[in-house]
């Protein structure tokens, strides 16, 4: 048997795709399965878009690129983030990935060491520890539950600092929760950074534009310009535009780190899909529209999704500012047993239980780092959410 690194050893497989993959293997036997585990958009890629690739192709626009993005692509980026944000960065300092995923690991696989510590704020998502912990560095899981509304709080912050903080990891509005930062909010957490020059901050937007009830987004540069040279701001179109599948992340930060950054992906991936970086600056330089007709219907299956389990006895749904999923709270169901015989011991049982005997795939709140919650995406048709819903409520009502 071939041996197993011993960095592997340190991280798990994403639980989010796991739920995602056993869903796609129970409705491969035959069981009528609804899928509440992707974090992905059901909208199809906007059509300016796919013309964009479509004209990428007949052109022959089909070649290796720079490592780290072409700079058509770059210069719209930076286009973006001062339009959108009132950030000014120059190519030089602006980044393109194979994914925000891969933004994020590129970072820190190009700062770290054995020793360091990157503070991640609970619930989180997925695989920010395990990538901290590919890395070589740790993770310091700082919980912020229901009372603080799933967000960091100034306190908490100054006290998982120490000498050895590399990193705090800041994701607004919220995987797997929804919560977002309010202006006030952010710069009360800035003033703690101030303080402390040696932490740097990863601010994960990739929900920027994806914000509801006057929630107004905001980035940690932007609220504090004294961070904006120890701040990567990662983004990306996959939510945003409906391409999860074209793989296109980007950031902006400090050119030193851009720099490491592009080193870690030249060894790696290399550049990122020719095809896609033409068509994601269609994306970021043609028609928005797109974003609010999105945005509309998101919020709507937000509040059937919210009220619909609002009403389920023993579940507490906090309504979400942004993103589209839902993080309720199952502690008035802990230690109650369903029809089918499942003792409902956490929220892992509880998924569990849920999936066999109703099939309602969803993800227990122990991946994200904070029990007894589930997560659900509600970026999928009103119809299947509703009868989503019927189920989910029909195996509550059955536990004994």
């Amino acid at each position: 048997m071939i041996p197993i690194s011993a960095t592997l050893e340190r991280v798990q497989p994403s639980p989010t795709i796991a739920v995602t993959q056993r869903a796609r293997d129970l409705r491969a036997e035959g069981r009528d399965v609804i899928g509440l585990g992707a974090g992905e958009p059901d909208f199809d890629t906007p059509r300016h878009i796919k013309d964009a690739a479509i004209a990428a192709l007949e052109a022959g626009k089909t070649k290796y690129t720079a490592p780290d993005g072409i700079p058509e692509l770059k210069e719209a980026i930076a286009a973006k983030f001062l339009r959108d944000n009132g950030l000014r960065y120059t190519p030089a300092e602006i980044g393109v990935s194979s994914g925000g995923k891969q933004v994020l690991f590129n970072a820190l696989m190009a700062t770290l060491n054995p020793g360091d510590e990157v503070i991640v704020p609970a619930p989180y998502w997925v695989s920010y520890p395990d990538m901290v912990r590919m890395a070589g560095a740790d993770p310091v899981i700082v919980p912020c539950g229901l009372d603080t509304g799933f967000k960091l709080s100034p306190e908490a912050l100054e006290a998982a600092i120490t000498p050895r903080t590399r990193w705090v990891i800041l994701n607004s509005p919220s995987n797997p929760t929804g919560a977002g930062y309010a202006r006030d909010e952010l710069r009360a957490l800035s003033d703690v950074l101030m303080r402390h020059p040696h932490v740097w901050v990863m601010s994960d937007d990739i929900y920027e534009h994806i914000a509801h009830d006057g929630f107004t987004f905001c980035t940690p540069a932007e609220v504090e310009p004294g961070l904006r040279d120890r701040t990567l701001t990662v983004n990306g179109v996959s939510k945003a535009y409906a391409m999860t599948g074209w793989r296109i992340g980007y950031a902006g930060g400090p050119e030193p780190l851009i720099t490491a950054m592009r080193k870690v992906q030249s060894q790696s991936t290399s550049c990122p899909c020719s095809i896609s970086q033409w068509a994601a600056v269609a994306a970021l330089t043609g028609p928005q529209d797109y974003i609010a007709e999105s945005c509309a219907a998101f919020r709507r299956r937000r509040d059937l999704v919210v009220d619909r389990l609002n009403a389920i006895p023993g579940i507490d749904c906090p309504v979400p500012q942004g993103a589209f999923y839902v993080f309720p709270s199952i502690a008035g169901l802990i230690g109650r047993t369903s029809a089918g015989g499942q003792r409902i011991d956490d929220d892992e049982t509880f998924a569990a239980a849920l999936l066999e005997e109703e099939g309602v795939a969803v993800v227990f709140g122990a991946a994200f780092g904070l029990s007894p919650h589930f997560r659900v995406s509600y970026a999928t048709s009103d119809d299947v959410l509703e009868d989503a819903c019927d189920r989910i409520a029909r195996f509550c009502g059955g536990l004994g």
